[in-house]
C-alpha cells in the first residue's frame, strides 16, 4: 500500500488519460489558486479503479494543502461529520469521501450548510432543555467520488460546483500507466507488452497495474528481469484471460446467455441464478465491460448476446434478435 502511494501521480501532468476532464480541472484550479481561493466541491464519479482517488488527491498536491480521507460508510452520526471537520479540516484543505452515495440521510443533512455556509448547526442537550449552537468551519474543498452517481440525492448533487465524469481507458492509454508504473519500479516493460496488458485490462487502470504485478512475478520465476511481449501474453494466458481481457466467470455468463437462453432476452434475476451469482455482482462488475465490448445489450424485455458475442466465442450466430427502440 505504501509503495502505491508513494507512486501515484502528484500532478494532472503526470496523471494518464482522462484528458478532457484534466483540462477542465487544470483551469478550475488555477482560477481558485489566482484569487486565493478554496476549489469549488467537486463530485467525481464513474466506474471502479479509473482514479478518482488519485484525482482527489493530485486536487490537494496541485492547491497545496492537505487532504483527509474517508467514505460514506465511515460517517454514520452526525458527530462523526463534526468530528472531521472541526479537528482534522483546516482553511483550504480537501475533504475526500469514498463511496459518498453511502452517506447515512442525517449525516448529509448536516454536510449542507458545511457546504455552502461552512458552518454547523450542533445540537446540545436534550428535549426542552436542547439548544443549538452555529460553529464556524474553514473553507474547505469536499470531493465527492462514487460509482452509484443515480443514488445521489439531487439536494447533495446541487451542492457541487463542479462535476465530472471518468470515462473507461483505451489500450494505449493503460500502456502509458503501465510503462510509467514499470520505470518507477526500476525494470522495463516492452511497449508491445504493455499494449498486451493494457488490451486485457478492461479499460480500467487499477486492474493493469494488477495484472501487471502479475506478469511480473511470472518473469521473475523465469529469470527475467524485463517484461516482453512473449512472457506477458504466456502470464495472461495462464490467468485465465482471453484477447479481450475476459475472464472465466465472463465468458461463463456468455455461454449461459447463449446455450441455455438461446441468446436471450433473459431477465438479470434469471440470469443471475443461472450463474448463482448476486444479481447486483452481475450487474455492477460482469456486465459493464461486456457492453462496453458489445457483446451484451440490454433491452427492455432482457440482456440478449450480440453476434459480436457469438463470434468472439467462435460459434455461430443461430438465433439473435434485434431490439426495435
Amino acid at each position: 500500500m505504501e509503495a502505491d502511494l508513494t507512486l501515484r501521480p502528484r500532478s494532472l501532468a503526470d496523471y494518464v488519460g482522462q484528458e478532457k476532464v484534466k483540462e477542465k480541472l487544470a483551469v478550475y484550479l488555477q482560477a481558485a489558486k489566482t484569487r486565493g481561493e478554496a476549489l469549488d466541491h467537486t463530485l467525481i464519479f464513474g466506474p471502479p479503479g479509473l482514479g478518482k482517488t488519485t484525482l482527489a488527491h493530485i486536487i490537494a498536491h496541485e492547491m497545496g494543502v492537505n487532504i483527509k480521507v474517508t467514505s460514506g460508510p465511515a460517517i454514520e452520526k452526525p458527530g462523526d461529520l463534526a468530528a472531521i471537520l472541526t479537528n482534522s479540516i483546516e482553511e483550504g484543505d480537501v475533504l475526500f469521501i469514498d463511496e459518498i452515495h453511502r452517506l447515512g440521510r442525517v449525516a448529509e443533512e448536516h454536510l449542507y450548510p458545511a457546504m455552502e455556509d461552512f458552518k454547523l448547526d450542533i445540537v446540545l442537550g436534550q428535549g426542552p432543555a436542547a439548544r443549538t449552537i452555529e460553529l464556524p468551519l474553514p473553507r474547505f474543498t469536499l470531493v465527492g467520488a462514487t460509482t452509484r452517481p443515480g443514488l445521489i440525492t439531487a439536494p447533495m448533487r446541487s451542492r457541487f460546483g463542479i462535476i465530472e465524469h471518468l470515462e473507461y481507458y483505451t489500450p494505449q492509454e493503460l500502456a502509458w500507466g503501465l510503462t510509467r508504473e514499470a520505470t518507477l519500479n526500476g525494470y522495463i516493460l516492452s511497449e508491445e507488452a504493455a499494449l498486451e496488458i493494457g488490451a486485457r485490462s478492461r479499460g480500467t487502470m487499477r486492474i493493469a497495474k494488477r495484472y501487471l504485478r502479475r506478469v511480473r512475478d511470472y518473469a521473475v520465476v523465469a529469470g527475467e528481469v524485463d517484461i516482453s511481449r512473449e512472457r506477458a501474453e504466456k502470464a495472461l494466458d495462464l490467468l485465465g484471460l482471453d484477447s479481450a481481457g475476459l475472464d472465466e466467470r465472463d465468458v461463463k455468463l456468455l455461454d449461459i446467455l447463449i446455450h441455455r437462453f438461446n441468446g436471450g432476452p433473459v431477465g438479470l434475476d434469471t440470469l443471475a441464478i443461472a450463474m448463482s451469482e448476486d444479481a447486483n455482482t452481475l450487474e455492477d462488475v460482469y456486465e459493464p465491460y461486456l457492453i462496453q465490448l458489445g457483446f451484451v445489450k440490454r433491452t427492455p424485455r432482457g440482456r440478449v448476446a450480440t453476434v459480436r458475442a457469438y463470434e468472439h466465442l467462435g460459434l455461430p450466430v443461430l438465433h439473435y434478435e434485434e431490439e426495435e427502440f
